[in-house]
């Protein structure tokens, strides 16, 4: 994973292969609030009826996801990083008819690793 000038790397893991932490920055967010609106509400409702995958709900809470991860990367950029640690989402109902996702995770500022891996020995 080569990135880019002024990219953030963005990963779940508390690490990132082929690269050491220099600095860690802290805490960052990105946080999002969203109305279903009363046609979705219909149409969700109308199809909840017979059961299966809400397409709607679906394409909402996928938009809602990505546009929660570009506020967090804005985010580590104004802390100074280049890159995301750890980052995961939390999600929750306000009300009957809003959704806030949450992605968060802990700013870092990487650089290549220069040393080789060297494999675990047990025993």
């Amino acid at each position: 994973m080569k990135p880019l000038a002024n990219e953030i790397i963005i990963v779940s893991t508390p690490y990132l292969p082929g690269y050491k932490i220099t600095k860690t920055l802290g805490f960052t967010w990105g946080l999002i609030v969203r109305s279903r609106g009363l046609g979705r509400n219909i149409t969700a409702g109308l199809r909840s009826l017979v059961g299966g995958e809400i397409h709607e709900y679906t394409e909402l809470l996928n938009q809602s996801r990505e546009q929660a991860l570009d506020r967090l990367r804005g985010h580590a950029r104004e802390l100074g990083a280049n890159a995301v640690v750890s980052v995961q989402f939390d999600s929750s109902e306000i009300g009957q008819t809003m959704t806030e996702l949450l992605a968060y995770g802990t700013a870092v500022v990487v650089e290549k690793d220069v040393v080789q891996a060297s494999p675990v020995r047990l025993g």
